[in-house]
């Protein structure tokens, strides 16, 4: 399978400042999966000091159900996986996992099987969020021990897996890494920037920008064209699920791919010089405190924006307490936040059960009332 008529290769010409990166890591083609560009609001969070502004990419717009950051990596992915006569995807992460219901939906679309291999506690699937969007495109589910390593436990069955599909059914199975993070899947977030230019992103004298990192891709793709490009801008990555030392690895192997690092790490750029990340996990991935759900709640209620919790409500929680606390870790006051979708997170039940706790007044249900009644206060 070379490509397919409603999804053909389009070949990729890439930013002309990406000339000094290794040129057989420039992709050779793309695939138009996502509804881009997307636009750039102002965003009038809650509880932030006067003198900051916030924006927001609505990276959260690039589809309806392939909405969020994943949709840029996979139109690399997914090309160079039909460029190579795949017929399937392999993908790996948690239970709920965006880029997994991303790659599942983009492989339905196109004709291709999903293979999922999720982390998860339990035994059994639980078939709501993103878990349930993979269900219902048909993806087969393949349960790991929480947490088991990426290079001893899961990176080998992958490609055990992709043995078996080979075997008992002819096809090759395309293997995407941990949340699309290799040095194909950065393109999505180098392209991103580009498209910010188009924007504006210089003109618009913006100091900052914030993007929730998962597995590191799309924080170093801004931050690889960051540096490209010259700007000044100073680029956070959340990490709101490994350490900063995972980031920092991985982000240097994309940067020695690139021909942007020497092999030994002794010249070049490094990760630390062109993105700072901040640890935003918490008390756990996938897991939230009181705090931030009700941040949850409120940016919701007073923005109309809403952010996921495992990933984006982590990221803006956090920037809102570095305005608050400590201001001189943001270069400046105008802040372009990245959101990286994951809606469909916020439907896995723990959202209803903390509603559902919730008093008449505190959820806003009022009693039928006659149109001569009195019309509650709190309306």
């Amino acid at each position: 399978m070379k490509s397919n008529l409603d999804y053909p290769l389009v070949p990729y010409e890439a930013p002309s400042w990406t000339s000094t990166i290794n040129k057989d890591m420039i992709p050779k083609y793309t695939i138009k999966l996502g509804t881009l560009n997307t636009p750039i609001q102002r965003w009038r969070l809650p509880d932030i000091p006067d003198d900051f502004e916030v924006f927001v990419k609505r990276d959260d717009m690039t589809g309806s159900v392939l909405t969020g950051n994943k949709v840029r990596k996979l139109e690399f992915l997914m090309a160079d996986c039909v460029d190579k006569g795949c017929q399937a995807v392999i993908a790996c992460g948690g239970i709920f996992s965006n880029s997994c219901r991303a790659a599942a939906i983009a492989a339905r679309q196109m004709g291709l099987d999903s293979h999922l291999l999720l982390w998860s506690k339990e035994t059994e699937m639980p078939f709501t969020g993103n878990a349930l969007l993979d269900r219902l495109v048909g993806s087969n589910f393949y349960l790991m021990p929480k947490d088991c390593p990426f290079q001893t436990d899961v990176y080998p069955r992958m490609r055990q897996l992709y043995a078996h599909i080979l075997k008992t059914s002819g096809k090759k199975a395309y293997q995407i890494p941990f949340g699309g993070t290799n040095e194909i899947g950065v393109w999505g977030y180098i392209a991103c920037f580009h498209e910010l230019m188009g924007q504006g992103l210089f003109e618009s004298n913006y100091t900052d920008i914030v993007i929730a990192g998962g597995s590191g891709g799309s924080v170093m793709g801004l931050g690889i064209a960051n540096y490209l490009t010259g700007s000044k801008l100073k680029i956070h990555g959340m990490a709101a699920c490994l350490t900063n030392e995972y980031f920092h690895n991985e982000g240097d192997k994309i940067l020695r791919a690139h021909g942007l690092q020497a092999e030994d790490g002794s010249t070049g750029v490094k990760t630390a010089d062109i993105v700072h990340f901040a640890e935003v996990v918490g008390i756990g991935y996938g897991m939230n405190t009181p705090e931030e759900m009700e941040c949850i709640e409120k940016i919701a209620t007073k923005t109309g924006i809403f952010v996921d919790p495992v990933y984006s409500s982590k990221a803006v929680y956090n920037l809102i307490k570095m305005m608050n606390e400590s201001p001189d870790t943001l270069k400046g006051k105008k802040v372009l936040f990245i959101h990286t979708g994951g809606v469909f997170d916020l439907f896995s039940g723990v959202f209803a059960s903390r509603m559902n706790a919730k008093s008449c007044s505190e959820n806003r249900v009022f009693d039928w009332m006659e149109l001569t009644d009195k019309v509650p206060s709190s309306v």
